[in-house]
């Protein structure tokens, strides 16, 4: 789908999670909003907007007819996402996570010239979200991926290796969630038909990357109103490892144990000696359901979110 052209001068409201990347965040913020501010452009910046403040400060930012800007990683653009779509207003991302995968999946460039050119110029494109409806929590709406199992308890994992170089903390986590899993019984079930799997990880994708590179659903694309569905049936721990790599270029997918599913609405249940985490874009969100309860439901939104791209 090609962007729409731009129509006028732009203003920005900045929203800048300062934990992201390290720190790295805030940083990333300062060259690019003094480029916008020389061009002419009005520049508001928030650092650590709490999760409270921060639907009114996009209603307010989208009242003024400003473009939000995301500043920080996956999970800072998910928060954001679903509160400017129902606002009807136009996300920016300045990628300065860990991951930017999102980032990756749209194409942004990583430096600030072209970060800002990117803002100032930049058409804009209506791309898919996904909805998820877990029990006992509260909705929310994730723009990358919602995945269980494995790659779950490597996303947690994540989170406490801020001692590891950026580059390594997510192969670091990958190998340690494999050699400790569980494969869970799942049960599966796109746009009303059920399957069962022994499955070491399902993953329910609008964008084809995730963990900071690794192209989980090759065939994704963030506006093709599809959801896909990647399970990884369960394998031996070494076999898990060994096929890694495979999941960078997205050429796991012709192994014989990995399934792609696609359709608009996914139900997922899990049962396994421990609950099976599930997480979305970063964030650690819960566990599934049994197999005997009702499931978590995840859901497109398609073309929900206009973004700058």
């Amino acid at each position: 789908m090609s962007a729409e052209p731009v129509s006028g001068p732009r203003a920005f409201t900045f929203l800048v999670n300062p934990a992201s990347g390290g720190g790295a965040a805030p940083d990333a913020v300062v060259p690019v909003a003094r480029l916008l501010r020389e061009a002419g452009a009005t520049v508001d910046v928030t650092y650590s907007p709490g999760a409270l403040a921060m639907s009114g400060l996009v209603e307010q930012a989208v009242g003024r007819g400003d473009v939000v800007v995301s500043v920080g990683g996956d999970g800072m653009l998910s928060s954001l996402a679903g509160l400017v779509s129902a606002a009807r207003g136009t996300l920016a991302v300045l990628p300065a996570g860990r991951g930017n995968d999102f980032a990756r999946m749209l194409g942004l460039p990583a430096d600030p010239a072209g970060q800002a050119r990117l803002l100032l110029e930049g058409g804009v494109r209506r791309v898919d979200l996904l909805a998820l409806d877990l029990p006992g929590a509260a909705p929310r709406v994730v723009a990358g991926s919602v995945y269980s199992g494995v790659d779950a308890r490597a996303a947690e994992l994540v989170d406490r290796a801020h001692l590891l170089p950026r580059r390594l903390q997510y192969p670091y986590a990958a190998v340690r969630s494999l050699a400790t899993y569980q494969p869970g019984r799942y049960r599966v079930s796109v746009d009303g038909v059920e399957r069962e799997y022994s499955a070491a990880t399902v993953v329910v994708a609008n964008s084809a990357y995730y963990g900071q590179g690794m192209k989980i659903a090759p065939a994704a694309a963030v506006d093709d109103g599809r959801l896909d569905v990647v399970v990884i049936e369960a394998a031996s721990r070494l076999e898990l490892v060994r096929s890694l790599p495979k999941v960078y270029d997205g050429s796991h997918v012709d192994l014989p144990e990995v399934t792609v599913l696609t359709g608009t609405r996914v139900e997922l249940r899990a049962r396994s000696r421990v609950p099976v985490p599930v997480g979305g874009d970063g964030e650690p969100l819960g566990v599934l359901p049994g197999l005997g309860d009702a499931p978590a439901v995840v859901e497109l939104r398609p073309g929900a979110l206009s973004v700058i791209c």
